[in-house]
């Protein structure tokens, strides 16, 4: 699906696909490949630019051709409240156009003109900062999510017995490794566009304002801010893992080793029920208080190996 927006001064108008204008931004989310052939002819941008973030495995990289510059950046999604993963998104700056692509419609990207406060489509340098700043955010977001989940996990996993829970922390782990993997490679990519500013290349395709220049600074801090956490987040976790592991063994432990002293306490009346009951002359067999003496005797001898276990701390 095709969607174009475009700023104006009386403000942000709609358009429908393809007529498009000057200072018009263009996104395509989950593109057919005609959408895409009709995109790289409206656009003057090549197929494999516009088809390089629908690569579910694409990494984070910068390209340039001329007058255009492909920015395609890892951006987090969760899946559920333990699944997270990463989905490229493709940000291409034209002298007269910014064109995004992605494989489906996330919360980064605006979804209608209503949603788009804060976003001029003119100002196509402005525009990508802002999608950056607003894709370090997101994983600062998810990752405090991760963190909240990983307590809760925790907090059922002193008590389990289960691998229910070890598996909900692996999710949360693999999630983690995705992230770091994104975060290291969107880091590269801005600190590219930085050097790129800097260098003065690209100028009739990139241009940095002086208020453009707070927002880069604040790029660069969230996502040094994002790395540190998902770096500290998948150390804890990797511990976690493996320290609720071994808790989970040790309870599973515990529990035979009581159920074991259960079993011996309970063999130690049978037993003796066993030794009364065959056919052969047994003790107090002609005495009417016969069965209250085996009786007693078997709850003493119970008594007596409770009383050994518990001392042993086998109880």
């Amino acid at each position: 699906m095709i969607t174009i927006f475009k700023t104006e001064d009386r403000g942000i108008r709609q358009l429908d696909f393809p007529a498009v204008e000057p200072g018009c931004w263009i996104n395509a989310a989950a593109p057919t490949a005609e959408e895409l052939a009709a995109l790289s002819a409206v656009a003057g941008i090549p197929v494999d630019f516009l088809s390089a973030a629908l690569d579910p495995e694409e990494t984070s990289h910068i390209e340039c051709d001329e007058n255009i510059l492909l920015v395609i950046i890892n951006v987090a999604k969760a899946a559920g409240s333990h699944d997270f993963d990463t989905v490229p998104l493709g940000v291409i700056l034209t002298p007269d156009f910014i064109v995004t692509v992605c494989l489906e419609q996330g919360e980064i990207l605006p979804r209608s003109v209503v949603s788009m406060n804060g976003f001029c489509t003119y100002k196509r340098t402005r525009f990508l900062l802002q999608i950056l700043y607003k894709t370090a955010t997101q994983f600062l977001k998810y990752l405090r999510q991760i963190n909240r989940r990983s307590d809760e996990i925790e907090a059922h996993l002193r008590k389990s017995m289960r691998n229910e829970e070890l598996y909900q922390l692996f999710d949360l782990e693999k999630g983690l490794t995705y992230f770091t993997a994104a975060l290291r490679s969107n880091r590269m990519v801005v600190d590219k566009l930085l050097r790129l500013f800097q260098n003065g290349q690209m100028r009739e395709t990139v241009k940095i304002r002086e208020e453009d220049e707070d927002l880069l600074q604040d790029v660069q801090v969230e996502y040094n801010q994002a790395f540190e956490m998902v770096q500290m987040y998948g150390n804890v976790l990797a511990g976690m893992m493996d320290a609720f592991a071994s808790i989970i063994s040790n309870n599973l432990n515990m529990v035979m080793k009581f159920l074991t002293s259960v079993t011996i306490i309970l063999a130690v009346p049978t037993a003796i029920a066993s030794f009364w009951g065959m056919n052969v002359p047994v003790p107090f067999q002609e005495s009417p208080n016969g069965f209250a003496v085996v009786t007693l005797l078997s709850l003493g001898v119970s008594a007596m190996s409770a009383l050994w276990l518990w001392r042993k701390r086998l109880l």
